[in-house]
């Protein structure tokens, strides 16, 4: 659905590129992350991809057809879920939302089957003044889907919500990925990529270093081997494809009380830091 070749960005006035020669595709219902910490490029790529940063360097398709010559019908086919809240808050949540829906000139969601969704339909005659974060990180979310668009950006998805909250957006997410909607996310949150993304291109001072599935890169960089730890407290690593004739390990799991067995696979942190020498946050 998206293709990107040789794209770079400088902002005015800069000494030096926050992009330099990205080049990646999306294919139809996936979901592509771009994994990197603050200042690395995620939210630039982003805001050049639904044309609100012009004058780029490169080449951009979406649909088969150049960004470059998209109009305003390139709205009807995207969502933008921002990382920081934009509401009216004089405004109440259903208010928002139709307000926001007569942008479009394509049929748009009933605004109280999206607020019961985010478990927010209790809420949507509340002016937005007085929600808190995550309410607004919800909203903004929803109002991303209103008129049913099939490619989704979302920059940082999960930001500002609790543990319940922001398994609820994930399991949206994954839900319209199941309905064929094409996701492009942007975080520094690990978790969040590992868990949703079918591929990642992980980002350093505005250059791909390593793009694959999550599984695939925690596996290239981690260790081929087991860690296990009885209930004694006594921790142990075997090679993790020799175990099953390991008489060491086997000694030891019929003669202990294990309390854990893990495998040695590296986190996308771990990779991301081998790869760089810096953390995602």
């Amino acid at each position: 659905m998206l293709t990107v070749n040789h794209l770079h960005y400088r902002y005015p006035g800069a000494e030096k590129n926050t992009l330099n020669d990205l080049g990646f595709s999306i294919a139809k219902g996936e979901i592509f992350g771009f994994l990197g910490p603050s200042g690395s490029g995620k939210s630039t790529t982003q805001q050049i991809l639904y044309k609100l940063l012009p004058d780029y360097q490169g080449n951009v398709t979406f649909l088969n057809k150049s960004l470059n010559a998209w109009h305003q019908d390139f709205y009807n086919h995207i969502g933008v879920c921002f990382e920081l809240p934009n509401h009216y808050t004089k405004l109440t949540a259903k208010e928002n939302l139709e307000f926001f829906a007569s942008f479009y000139t394509v049929p748009t969601q009933n605004p109280m089957e999206l607020l019961e969704m985010v478990g927010m339909g209790q809420d949507a005659n509340k002016r937005v003044s007085d929600y808190s974060k995550g309410m607004m990180m919800r909203l903004n979310f929803v109002r991303a889907l209103l008129h049913n668009p099939e490619f989704l950006f979302l920059d940082e998805p999960t930001s500002g919500l609790d543990p319940i909250n922001a398994r609820m957006i994930k399991d949206i997410i994954l839900r319209l990925r199941k309905q064929g909607k094409t996701f492009f996310i942007t975080t520094h949150n690990m978790f969040d990529a590992d868990e949703l993304c079918d591929r990642v291109a992980l980002l350093h001072e505005g250059r791909i270093v390593k793009m694959d599935s999550p599984s695939k890169l925690k596996l290239e960089y981690g260790q081929d081997k087991v860690r296990v730890e009885t209930a004694r407290g006594k921790k142990e690593h075997f090679e993790l494809s020799k175990i099953g004739t390991d008489p060491d390990f086997l000694r030891l799991i019929q003669n202990e009380s294990i309390r854990t067995i893990h495998s040695e696979e590296a986190s996308l942190e771990d990779v991301f830091i081998r790869l760089t020498g810096r953390s995602l946050t």
